[in-house]
């Protein structure tokens, strides 16, 4: 499996890289989408175990986060998970302006002494999905805020309190 095969999914709020996840739901669309979630869990356990570690006192957990995987590729209506704490998502591939943003995230996070999670998605598949039209742009706690430039730290600043206001 290449290297790039790999998507990441929230178990039990930690985000898990998964190899062959995309390949695994494309070849089980047909068969299963129809199938009850204890079904779709069995079987993308059985396949995904050959190139991932599920821990037995995680599968429970693994099974509900790939079964709202498979749902969610389908266009199905699912649960999603309850996020704890701050996710905060620079959208981008990699460019100057994207690696400005992550920085400058990052230091008004430390100046406000705030924790939470700071992921640099760059695969257009995964940025795709937030539908912006631009990049770099700045996800926190599911919310598209900014898109197409480098925001103020003020602003960042501004956006993070207000984040983390509505999260307590």
């Amino acid at each position: 499996m290449a290297a790039q095969n790999i998507t990441q999914i929230r178990v039990k709020g930690n985000l898990i890289g998964i190899v062959g996840l995309q390949d695994v739901i494309e070849a089980m669309k047909p068969d299963y989408s129809q199938l009850s979630d204890e079904t779709i869990s069995d079987e993308m356990i059985s396949r995904l175990a050959a190139h991932n570690y599920i821990p037995d006192s995680a599968r429970e957990n693994y099974a509900k986060a790939l079964v709202r995987e498979f749902r969610i590729f389908l266009g199905q209506p699912v649960e999603e998970e309850k996020l704890e704490g701050l996710e905060v998502l620079i959208l981008g591939p990699g460019c100057a302006q994207c690696s400005r943003l992550e920085a400058d995230v990052r230091d008004v996070m430390a100046q406000m002494n705030m924790s939470g999670e700071l992921i640099h998605v760059t695969d257009f598949r995964e940025i795709g999905k937030y539908g912006v039209m631009g990049t770099p742009a700045l996800v926190i706690n599911r919310k598209v805020v900014s898109v197409g430039t480098t925001p103020e730290k003020r602003k960042i600043h501004q956006w993070l309190e207000e984040a983390t206001v509505k999260h307590n």
